[in-house]
């Protein structure tokens, strides 16, 4: 009987245990599948974030790299460029010649000034340096005076020309029509550059080979940001209208410092061009005042020498103040 007792307090206990474990695993075991459940989430989601990391980190690397290989293009055909040709120089300055009417005119205004001392009787080696200088020291002087007033001319309007660009992407133009509107509402030279560039368009040339034949046509570190605008967006993409958009302010930016260096340099240019005229100045009032004080300098052989010895100190200190007050921006 008492047996049996104890079996039946030995089964309500056990019977207790499995009720209270029962309960306690009802409520214990969502809080332990929650944390697990938490646990295999964050793992995922790390590695998803590493995984994405890792893609994005690989997509920096391959434009930065695409980039790279841009510039170091650019980088090679800036040192092809560098050597000017006569061809090149006359195509710059905008003039529609060609090289062999070039030095036929060279020559004819050499010929033509070694004429002048003859009529007048003057010695026979001033014709020849007068010949030598309108030859070939003049020509090619006016060809750079012609291709850096087109080169002015050109940067004056060319921050324009990229709102102009930027605006029509904005409004949704594609690049080419945007390039169409420049060339036809834009005066030159910016306007046939531009026109250079669509034209090209039609027989197969890609914008951004277009706008490198620009730099060859117009070398300024202006239109070479904006080939290398172009080519890095050509390959890597990006927002375009953006970049342009940066690049117009850049060019404003140079623009205003090439303004404040040339107000700042002024009075060191005047005082140069002051220094230069004097001594032409007063051997020209000193000939009206008293015309036979400076007639041994032309009539005598020392003379000569003096004056072409002058002209030479002269001419060096003139290209050192040159030098002195020109700033390459």
């Amino acid at each position: 009987m008492n047996f049996g007792g104890d079996m039946q307090n030995l089964a309500f206990t056990i019977m207790v245990a499995i009720a209270v474990g029962g309960v306690a695993l009802a409520v214990l075991f969502p809080m332990f599948a929650n944390d697990t459940k938490n646990q295999r989430i964050k793992a995922l989601a790390n590695n998803k974030s590493s995984g994405g990391a890792r893609r994005l980190q690989d997509e920096g690397k391959e434009r930065r790299k695409q980039v790279q290989e841009s510039l170091k293009q650019i980088e090679e055909r800036e040192r092809k460029r560098k050597k000017i040709t006569l061809r090149t120089l006359i195509a710059q300055s905008g003039l529609d010649i060609s090289v062999r009417q070039f030095w036929l005119f060279s020559l004819a205004l050499g010929a033509g000034m070694a004429l002048v001392p003859m009529i007048f009787g003057l010695p026979l080696y001033l014709s020849a340096g007068l010949a030598f200088v309108f030859s070939l020291g003049f020509p090619r002087w006016f060809l750079g005076f012609l291709r850096r007033r087109r080169q002015d001319i050109f940067l004056r309007d060319f921050a324009d020309a990229i709102d102009v660009m930027v605006r029509g992407l904005k409004a949704g133009l594609p690049v080419s029509d945007a390039m169409k509107v420049i060339a036809n509402e834009t005066g030159p030279p910016v306007g046939p550059e531009f026109v250079e560039v669509v034209e090209g368009q039609r027989v197969g040339i890609s914008i951004d080979q277009g706008i490198e034949r620009m730099v060859e046509r117009m070398p300024l570190a202006e239109v070479n940001f904006l080939a290398i605008v172009m080519a890095i967006q050509s390959k890597t993409g990006g927002n375009l209208s953006e970049a342009l958009g940066n690049l117009s302010k850049v060019l404003r930016d140079r623009k205003k410092m090439k303004a404040k260096i040339k107000s700042v340099s002024q009075e060191a240019k005047s005082s140069a061009a002051i220094i230069g005229a004097l001594p032409f100045f007063i051997a020209l009032m000193m000939t009206f005042l008293n015309p036979t004080y400076l007639s041994p300098m032309f009539n005598t052989s020392i003379g000569n020498m003096l004056l072409i010895g002058c002209g030479v100190w002269m001419l060096m200190g003139v290209l050192v103040m040159r030098k002195m007050i020109n700033f390459d921006f």
